[in-house]
Parts: structure tokens; C-alpha cells; sequence
């Protein structure tokens, strides 16, 4: 792939909220979950977790944890994303509370591009009560959830959604 198949790819990507009932076969969630493993990490200790969620009734109860996103509960596949401390913190005292978090966060867009280059689709979902989403995965107070990647195979909208100019963004040297 090229540059400019690469911004192509990039600028079709988009949040998908409508789901097909077709289950992710173990080969696709193993694909997205291999390509998490080669993001980028601080100092290479890949301070992340995934919860795979395909139960129905688990993925109900992260939707009601999740403000009643109904996309949370209908996608077939969910990969909630997490920050794993202990595994940072080791390493980079209280530094390493902040490398979680960005190890998780890369590695969570590697998998929603993953799914995106596998032709499904996904929808990163960070508006959710992380003391619920504990309960209903019972995770340890190490670990904190940051995204719900609610993945399958979609309804794309029509169109994309505009997007800001990139000078908007851009600042140089202040």
C-alpha cells in the first residue's frame, strides 16, 4: 500500500453504530487481537489488557453501563480496552499510570484499524461508568477500562462525517 491508498484507507474509516447479528468468527477477533500486540509501548512492556465480550447478557449490561448506548449492545463483539498499572508502574513509578493509559490507547486504535482492514466495523465508546463496567467484568482495581471498541459487521453511514482542516490543528514551534 502506498501513501495515498494509506490516507484513503484512514479517511473511509468511520464510527459505525448499527450492527448485523453475524457473530465475529474466533479468526477476525484473533486478527484484531494480533495486530493490538504490535502497537507501540513505553519501554516495550505493553501496560494493556483486552476483555473480549461476546456473551449477550455481558454485552446488555456494559450497554446499560455505557449510558444505554444501544450500539454497545447489539455489536456482536466487544474489546473493552484497559490499562494495566501494575505493568507500567513496575517500571516508571506514578509516570507509569500515564504510559498505561497511552499503551492502551494505541493499541486500541490498532485494533479498530484492524477491523477496519478486515471490512468490519467498530465504534470507540469511552462514555461509560468505569465502576460498573468493573462490576459487570470484575476487574481488579489495577485495571482500568478506557474504551469499549464495539465491533462487527456494520451499517456505514451514508457519509462520513466532516472533519476539521488540518491547519486548525497545526502549530508550529509555540
Amino acid at each position: 500500500m502506498d501513501s495515498s491508498e494509506f490516507l484513503g484507507f484512514l479517511s473511509h474509516r468511520s464510527s459505525v453504530r448499527e450492527y448485523e447479528e453475524t457473530l465475529l468468527a474466533d479468526e477476525e477477533i484473533g486478527y484484531i487481537l494480533s495486530c493490538a500486540s504490535t502497537a507501540p509501548s513505553a519501554g516495550n512492556l505493553e501496560a494493556w489488557d483486552v476483555v473480549v465480550v461476546t456473551d449477550e447478557d455481558t454485552r446488555l449490561a456494559l450497554a446499560d453501563a455505557s449510558f444505554g448506548q444501544q450500539h454497545v449492545g447489539e455489536a456482536p463483539a466487544l474489546f473493552v480496552v484497559c490499562a494495566n498499572y501494575v505493568r507500567s508502574m513496575s517500571q516508571y513509578g506514578e509516570r507509569g499510570i500515564l504510559y498505561a493509559v497511552q499503551d492502551a490507547t494505541i493499541a486500541c486504535t490498532y485494533m479498530m484499524l484492524a477491523a477496519h482492514a478486515r471490512g468490519l466495523h467498530s465504534c470507540w465508546t469511552g462514555a461509560f461508568d468505569e465502576d460498573e463496567v468493573r462490576g459487570v467484568l470484575g476487574l481488579p482495581p489495577h485495571i482500568r477500562p478506557l474504551a469499549i471498541l464495539a465491533t462487527g459487521h456494520g451499517h456505514p453511514p451514508v457519509r462520513l462525517a466532516e472533519r476539521m482542516d488540518i491547519g486548525d490543528h497545526i502549530h508550529r514551534d509555540e
